[in-house]
């Protein structure tokens, strides 16, 4: 059974109810437990296409996949080896990196470009996604980690739908004009992005790790 996604109204708020098997279809009420075989995503109050969720239940019974830490590819073999810059995919952008895109902002499309990879390898999809965490590495001569360019590289991917209509909504990427997202996807993962010293390859500047929910839940022989 594919699993639904969809907004469920509980007074002001809303839950995105993501069903993952024989429990699936059954909505939970706010503070209540997730039904069997479910995923109850907590969306903030009064936003039909939040960037990021409150937090998600996970029903009992629920077959979760968990990535490993994921970064980007090289992207750019004529970049120095083990320099951020060799991790700007290129040919993604047509072979010229758009205006104002960013080394993490073009990091981050490539990672989740592979993170995409990663769980085709199990039968999931970027829709199948329920929470996500992301560790950020500054830019070269960067005081800070580059938030703004990461959460537009997420828009790409994930929670550029509007909840309430369903229509996907346009997003930004460096400074061009709004446009369609490369992959449009309701899902509204719970989120951590955090700012660290170092990630295990150098030239990283992204690293994301995953869960997400199985489609399908199948009984243990």
């Amino acid at each position: 059974m594919k699993k639904l996604n969809r907004p469920v109204a509980v007074g002001a708020a809303a839950l995105l109810l993501l069903g993952a098997g024989a429990g699936a279809g059954v909505a939970a009420s706010r503070g209540g437990t997730p039904e069997p075989g479910t995923v109850v995503t907590n969306l903030p109050l009064g936003s039909t296409n939040p960037n990021i969720a409150s937090g998600v239940g996970i029903g009992a019974g629920t077959a979760i996949y968990k990535s490993s830490g994921t970064g980007p590819s090289v992207g750019d073999p004529t970049a120095t080896p083990g320099t951020p810059q060799a991790y700007v995919d290129l040919e993604a952008f047509g072979g010229t990196v758009p205006e104002g895109v960013t080394l993490t902002e073009a990091q981050g499309l490539n990672a989740l470009a592979a993170i995409g990879e990663n769980l085709a390898t199990v039968g999931l999809d970027y829709d199948d996604v329920i929470t996500m965490r992301v560790f950020l590495d500054n830019e070269p001569g960067a005081g800070t980690a580059d938030f703004a360019g990461w959460n537009r590289a997420y828009r790409q991917y994930f929670a550029n739908v509007d909840l309430e209509t369903g229509e996907a909504t346009q997003v930004v990427l460096g400074t061009g004009a709004p446009a369609a997202p490369l992959r449009e996807n309701a899902a509204v993962p719970s989120r951590s992005a955090l700012e660290v010293g170092s990630l295990p390859v150098p030239g990283w500047l992204v690293e994301i790790e995953v869960d997400a929910v199985y489609p399908e839940q199948h009984p243990v022989d």
